[in-house]
C-alpha cells in the first residue's frame, strides 16, 4: 500500500497510500480494522474524546499494532507532541514549522489551505477533503470529483483523497490521487 515518489519519503521510508483515520466512532473496531489493512498502511490517531493520559495509552497500543504490520502512525496535533509520543508524524492544518524527522499529513479543504500546504517543507501529503458526502459532517458540502481534481492537480504534494471514501470511490480519483483515507476499512472479499 505504499508507492515511492520524490518528496514522499522520510528517513528512507515510503509513505503509506492508505490511511485509516481513528476517532470515538470506530474505536471499538480499530484493532480488527488494523489487522485487515494491507501491509504498510498508516493510521491517523485522533481520539480527541479521551483524556491526555488515556489518549496516550491508546496511542501506544495502536502504534504497536500498526507498526507490526509495517505501517506508520501519525498523531493529530502539533509536531512537538508527536515527537514526544514517538509518532511518525503529525496531522492537521497546514502551517507551523516543519520538522524534517516527522511526516506531515496536511488537511486541505480549499485553495487557501492548498496554497499553505504547497509551501510546506519536508515530507508531507495533502489530505484533500471532503471528496464525497460524509457521515462525519451530515448535510455538509463536499467537493465532488471535479473540484477535488482541480485541487489535486494544483498540489505540489502527494494527494490523499479523504471524505466519504471507499475502495470503489477511490477508483474514481485514482488517476489524480496518490492514495486515500477512510474512517472504516473493510478488507476485500476473498474470491
Amino acid at each position: 500500500m505504499r508507492r515511492r515518489q520524490p518528496g514522499n519519503t522520510t528517513s528512507g521510508n515510503v509513505l503509506p497510500t492508505l490511511w485509516l483515520i481513528s476517532d470515538a466512532r470506530n474505536d471499538a473496531v480499530l484493532e480488527r480494522a488494523i489487522r485487515r489493512l494491507p501491509m504498510g498502511a498508516g493510521l491517523v490517531f485522533r481520539h480527541y474524546h479521551l483524556t491526555t493520559e488515556s489518549r496516550r495509552a491508546r496511542f501506544e497500543r495502536l502504534a504497536k499494532l500498526i507498526r507490526a504490520r509495517g505501517g506508520m502512525i501519525v498523531l493529530a496535533g502539533d509536531g512537538r507532541t508527536a515527537r514526544q509520543w514517538r509518532a511518525d508524524g503529525s496531522y492537521g492544518a497546514p502551517g507551523g514549522k516543519a520538522d524534517a524527522r516527522l511526516i506531515r499529513l496536511l488537511t486541505v479543504h480549499d485553495m487557501r489551505e492548498l496554497a499553505r500546504a504547497n509551501r510546506q517543507a519536508g515530507p508531507a501529503q495533502a489530505l484533500i477533503s471532503p471528496v464525497f458526502a460524509t457521515r462525519t459532517h451530515p448535510g455538509g458540502a463536499s467537493l465532488g470529483v471535479p473540484r477535488f481534481a482541480v485541487l489535486a492537480r494544483l498540489s505540489r504534494l502527494p494527494v490523499i483523497a479523504l471524505g466519504g471514501m471507499t475502495r470503489a470511490r477511490f477508483r474514481r480519483v485514482a488517476r489524480i490521487a496518490e492514495g486515500w483515507a477512510c474512517l472504516l476499512y473493510t478488507s476485500p472479499s476473498p474470491r
